[in-house]
């Protein structure tokens, strides 16, 4: 599908801007400022690329209001805004919806709908996808090929389910959920008693899973469902590719999950936390309000709110920076401290020769 985006055009989807230049021709492509020719549009989203601008050729480019200079060449225009990143996903929201239009509403004839189920009639129910009885799925929701909605479980309107998402039984999706392919929400929470002779004796895990409105889960990731009560994710929460999310663990709203995160059983996450990737957190923790969690950080205590920690075990940031610069200079201290012992070696024996 080929696009074609006036300056105009690029305004309009943006919001609140202003023009510099005049841009040639529309632009038909998004590419990176390094890579960009006439008829791209470019962004600075990051400072770390500010020298390149200088040399892009894009058509239009979106650019912070703060940024000092001119288009650099002539027929390319600036679009000076406060965030050109945020500027660039609402375009690419509106290329988005042209390259997978909603579909259109109906159950595929190949698609298993228990009797008892409630499909509502706008909804999209896509090849081989199985919705056992008792289930709801809302209006407008979409679910892709091969989706699996468990016994009594609830889907809300307008959510969009991607291909083998598993959503199993008694669990609740709120409105305009979107789980890419493979998250499989309501598995069995890891729970086992070790008896007395030693056999790990499995602990039936009665609970459901909550997925409040506009939450985003990526490929690959689970949510496992309570021992007792609920696994919880909070509003507007956004979860990376290949992450855990353990029993009972209540994540608050607005949180930003990046990929190969671990949340252990029964931890809390207040609003607003953020954990980079590859983090692990134990159990029956709590993260308080607006906490950054560096990535490859394991948490073992609970933290305040507006913490900022990094390393494992983790630490504050300042203190884990200077550690880690420490940890460079062993070698250098290793090697000053066999000097000294030597030099008092040598000093020891001397003394001991004068005295004799």
């Amino acid at each position: 599908m080929r696009i074609a985006y006036t300056v105009e055009d690029i305004v309009r989807l943006v919001g609140e801007s202003r023009v510099e230049g005049i841009a040639a021709q529309p632009v038909c492509s998004i590419a990176a400022l390094k890579q960009a020719k006439a008829g791209d549009l470019a962004f600075l989203g990051n400072l770390k690329y500010k020298a390149d601008v200088a040399g892009c050729a894009a058509s239009i480019i979106l650019i912070p209001d703060d940024y000092d200079g001119p288009p650099p060449i002539s027929g390319q225009a600036f679009i000076r805004l406060p965030k050109p990143s945020l500027a660039l996903a609402r375009v690419c929201r509106e290329i988005e919806r042209l390259l997978w239009p909603k579909p259109s509403p109906g159950v595929h004839p190949s698609a298993i709908v228990a009797a008892s189920a409630k499909v509502d009639s706008s909804a999209h129910i896509g090849p081989l996808c199985v919705i056992e009885a008792g289930a709801q799925v809302g209006p407008g929701t979409v679910l892709q090929a091969q989706v699996y909605v468990g016994r009594d479980a609830r889907i809300g309107p307008d959510c969009w389910l991607m291909p083998l998402v598993t959503v199993l039984d008694y669990c609740l999706l709120g409105r305009r959920v979107r789980l890419h392919s493979g998250v499989v929400i309501g598995a069995d929470g890891f729970g086992y008693d070790t008896n007395k002779e030693g056999i790990h004796e499995k602990v039936p895990q009665i609970g459901r899973v909550v997925i409040e409105d506009d939450v985003e889960i990526g490929a690959n990731t689970t949510v496992d469902r309570a021992r007792f009560n609920e696994t919880r994710v909070g509003e507007g929460t956004k979860i990376d590719n290949l992450t855990q999310v353990g029993h009972n663990v209540v994540i608050g709203k607005h949180c930003i999950v990046a990929a190969l995160v671990g949340i252990s059983g029964s931890t809390t996450l207040e609003d607003s936390v953020v954990i980079g990737g590859q983090g692990g957190l134990a159990g029956h923790l709590r993260i308080g309000k607006g906490s950054m969690i560096g990535g490859q950080s394991g948490v073992i205590h609970d933290l305040p709110p507006g913490s900022q920690v990094r390393d494992s075990p983790s630490m504050p940031y300042l203190i884990a920076q200077k550690v880690h610069i420490l940890k460079s200079r062993l070698p250098e201290l290793f090697k000053r401290v066999t000097t000294l012992e030597e030099t008092i070696a040598q000093l020891t024996e001397s003394s001991g020769k004068r005295r004799n």
